[in-house]
């Protein structure tokens, strides 16, 4: 087979963090109409973000997972704007996140075939 450079690209990146206090979940929902909150089928509200495209699940006990992120920076900035967006509609969060990336999933193209044996 022929030497060729993998091509590497991520495809997700998962960061936790936590904003170090309780938070009211219902008034978020009555604050903004587009995100997911069913507390008798789960107990995160969705707050999505389309730029970047990534959901942050958010818990009343002020933990969060943000998922979609192409790379650790853009993980980090949308959850600092999650948390920018929901002061700006007066949930009070006293802290900003302490974040941490959890996992980083990647594919690559080996640039020919592989022979698993």
């Amino acid at each position: 087979m022929p030497q060729t450079k993998a091509i590497v690209s991520i495809e997700n990146v998962v960061a936790s963090a936590s904003v170090n206090q309780t938070v009211d979940l219902n008034q978020i929902t009555k604050n903004f109409v587009d995100v997911e909150y069913h507390p008798d089928q789960f107990p995160g509200l969705v707050f999505r973000l389309k730029n970047p495209k990534t959901a942050t699940l958010i818990f009343s006990s002020g933990k969060m997972v943000c998922t979609g992120a192409k790379s650790e920076e853009q993980a980090r900035k949308a959850v600092e704007q999650v948390v920018k967006r929901l002061r700006e509609r007066k949930i009070p969060i006293k802290h900003d996140a302490e974040v941490e990336i959890q996992n980083i999933v990647a594919s690559a193209s080996l640039g020919g075939k592989v022979h698993l044996e």
